[in-house]
């Protein structure tokens, strides 16, 4: 499955998600070597997570 990442790499301090694509850092080492369904499962949560970035920042 293709990473999410778009190569920007800047963790929010709070969440620790990567504003770009919403992993961790944690899951973006982690993303080659992990199992398929929670790969998926990783990608229908990131667009919330970016949501909820956006949202704060807005606030």
């Amino acid at each position: 499955m293709k990473s999410p990442c778009i190569d920007i790499c800047k963790f929010d301090g709070r969440t620790g998600w990567c504003v770009a694509c919403g992993r961790t850092k944690e899951e973006c080492r982690g993303w080659k070597k992990a199992p398929r369904p929670r790969l998926i499962s990783l990608s229908a949560e990131l667009p919330r997570r970016l949501a909820k970035l956006a949202a704060r920042d807005a606030g």
